[in-house]
């Protein structure tokens, strides 16, 4: 399988997730535009993921845009593994980070310090990718499948961990209940080999069905 790299990718994934599963129809109709949200595979993407740990997608985007002038970040200086070792923590924790996501922040930059190349990781077979991801204190498997989902364009990668995806699936198939994880990632068997487009088609559902609230923020 190829990475999803373009739009035109997403449409085929969306294309063969409907031939796969007719249960898909409907969601897919209702979800309307299926966006693609690349990011490249480097200190920043990872870092703009981590900011997004277990908050809203508006509280993450705000969050970001307050580290970036902050930092005096932009479009043309992006946010490096050296500029976050050079600030100290209540720098850091005045742009709205908390203390377990500088530590984090620090982590990845300290890794990327002594060698650790984030790019190459993301060309990794993604069960290798996480395994190395994981070994960073404070990142863990939903924060490394969403890493290699947004910026490697991993084709079939399902974090299961995230609760709107979860809900997505649980209300687009039916279910009384929101699905655990473990279930959640028995469901998503069905949708090999395009699980990443099949994650995107769910957090594009959640949205439209809550008027715009996206499930995740990258």
């Amino acid at each position: 399988m190829r990475p999803i790299e373009t739009d035109e990718h997403v449409a085929l994934g969306l294309a063969e997730l409907r031939r796969i599963d007719s249960r898909l129809g409907p969601v897919i109709d209702l979800a309307g535009s299926v966006p693609l949200r690349r990011r490249p595979p480097g200190f920043e993407g990872l870092a703009r993921i981590v900011v997004a740990q277990q908050v809203s997608a508006a509280a993450a985007t705000s969050i970001w845009a307050k580290l970036e002038a902050t930092l005096g970040a932009g479009i043309d200086r992006p946010v490096t593994a050296a500029t976050i070792a050079s600030h100290d923590d209540a720098t850091l924790r005045g742009a709205g980070l908390s203390a377990g996501k500088v530590r984090t922040l620090r982590a990845i930059a300290a890794a990327c310090e002594e060698g650790l190349d984030l790019a190459a990781v993301a060309d990794h077979d993604a069960a290798e990718a996480i395994e190395k991801l994981v070994l960073i204190k404070g990142i863990g498997p939903w924060t490394a499948e969403v890493f290699l989902l947004f910026c490697a364009g991993h084709p079939d990668v399902w974090p299961a961990g995230d609760l709107a995806l979860r809900q997505a699936v649980g209300e687009a198939l039916g279910a009384e209940l929101r699905p655990s994880e473990a279930e959640c990632r028995a469901i998503a068997l069905a949708w090999q080999p395009w699980r990443s487009v099949a994650a995107r088609l769910f957090w594009a559902y959640y949205a439209a069905r809550r008027a715009g609230r996206e499930g995740v923020a990258t």
